[in-house]
């Protein structure tokens, strides 16, 4: 296997290794949109990053952070429905790193790896970034799993019982923009959002309780990776979009399968 390909398929087995339990929580709680925010606001990020002169996955987490925090206030006046604010903070944030990129005259980009992803382009040391921000996600959720399970369930209840809800909740915001940052060169910022539900939705199918759906997820989403950049090298497709369309396959053949069962058990 040629070197490039192992890193490609590397970074994406880190890539799902994360995203699949935290996509489990994306589906649950109902938050695709908000990811899709996130995601958007990566862009701005990269711009920062470049104009500040420092690493593009420290701005897509400090941009995602702060406008995690922002929609929590704005949530707190009660003024407009969530879904509004996300639509105005997406397309805003999306437009002013558009702008802020084409600003910059004098600093090349490739903008199409961004939104689409370029992980065949992946080195060493994204490698060492993509698997040291999954490894330590991954620790942060299985520290918050109980709590999170529980204000996912039922959150005033939760908050009764003494969990910290705010807290978790904007830990859940932080592991979801650190999650954008490292998926960014895999899928990229317009497709990311899909790697955190679609394999999660599949799982959805097969598993019996929270955490086999959670294992399930970075399981599929790791075949996904495998079949896109298999299509990707066979085909010459491009990886990021190949291994969301490989994701989808799979969440459709999972829905035929259960069809089919439960007609079959209707008719028994």
């Amino acid at each position: 296997m040629d070197d490039f390909l192992l890193r490609a398929l590397l970074a994406g087995l880190g890539v799902a290794l994360i995203a699949g339990p935290l996509g489990s929580f994306v589906v649950w709680r109902r938050m695709a949109y908000f990811g899709d925010t996130l995601a958007h606001a990566a862009l701005l990020g990269v711009a920062l990053g470049f104009l500040l002169e420092f690493n593009a996955n420290i701005g897509v987490i400090v941009v995602c952070v702060i406008l995690a925090l922002l929609l929590v206030a704005l949530q707190q006046q009660r003024r407009l429905a969530s879904d509004t604010l996300l639509g105005i903070l997406s397309h805003t944030t999306l437009s002013l790193g558009l702008i802020a990129i084409a600003s910059m005259e004098t600093l090349r980009i490739d903008l199409m790896s961004y939104l689409f992803g370029d992980i065949l382009t992946v080195n060493t040391t994204d490698l060492y970034w993509i698997w040291g921000c999954a490894i330590v996600a991954l620790a942060v959720l299985i520290k918050i799993w109980r709590p999170l399970l529980a204000i996912t369930v039922h959150e005033e209840l939760a908050q009764v019982e003494g969990v910290p809800v705010t807290r978790i909740r904007l830990m859940l915001m932080l592991l979801m923009a650190l999650v954008i940052a490292v998926a960014m060169k895999v899928v990229g910022i317009l497709l990311i959002t899909s790697l955190l539900i679609i394999p999660a939705a599949t799982a959805r199918t097969f598993a019996r309780n929270p955490e086999q759906m959670a294992l399930f997820a970075a399981l599929i989403g790791s075949i996904s990776v495998s079949g896109g950049l298999g299509a990707s090298l066979k085909w010459d497709l491009p990886a990021g979009p190949a291994i969301v369309v490989s994701a989808a396959i799979l969440f459709f053949i999972s829905h035929l399968w259960w069809s089919r069962r439960a007609q079959a058990g209707g008719a028994i």
